[in-house]
């Protein structure tokens, strides 16, 4: 326990100046003005009405598309055979690819944009093709290349003529 007093009071003459106050109470109080002083401000809409019980309405948000910030559309080669098409599929940021990503595995999948990414689902796995270069891939004969797509390391697909 922590006896605060004011300077020049002695705890004899005034108990009521004195109070004793648990570390653990200091500490949590201590902890609590931090948090609260810290950090940045939550945001607010301007755009919610307010309902007779003081509660805001919320809205469900649309389903935004994020488009790829350049184009990834085309064909995209990898080492012994692998090969990667990406075509527009209608809708803004919606992409059909058709991959042959092993000597034995060849389909077609949708994908969506998601940032510079785009999102597929092979085999029930959710799959990410991420801009990189070659040296990203692992793969020896794709390295020194600058235009690259990686699934992930040790498939990797590369624009023709993307050479430093």
């Amino acid at each position: 326990m922590t006896i605060l007093r004011r300077q020049g009071e002695d705890c004899n003459d005034r108990p009521a100046a004195c109070k004793e106050i648990p570390m653990k109470a200091l500490a949590l109080t201590a902890a609590l003005v931090l948090a609260a002083c810290s950090g940045p401000a939550p945001e607010t809409r301007g755009d919610a009405s307010m309902t007779s019980a003081g509660a805001t309405e919320t809205t469900r948000p649309e389903k935004v598309v994020a488009e790829p910030t350049r184009d990834l559309s085309g064909r995209w080669i990898g080492v012994e055979g692998m090969v990667l098409d990406v075509t527009p599929a209608g809708e803004p940021g919606q992409f059909r690819l058709a991959m042959q990503w092993d000597l034995d595995h060849k389909a077609v999948f949708d994908a969506r944009a998601v940032g510079d990414t785009i999102v597929f689902t092979r085999d029930g796995v959710r799959e990410i093709l991420r801009p990189t270069n070659g040296d990203a891939t692992g793969l020896k004969y794709l390295a020194g290349k600058t235009d690259c797509l990686t699934v992930k390391t040790g498939e990797g697909y590369c624009r023709r003529g993307s050479t430093r």
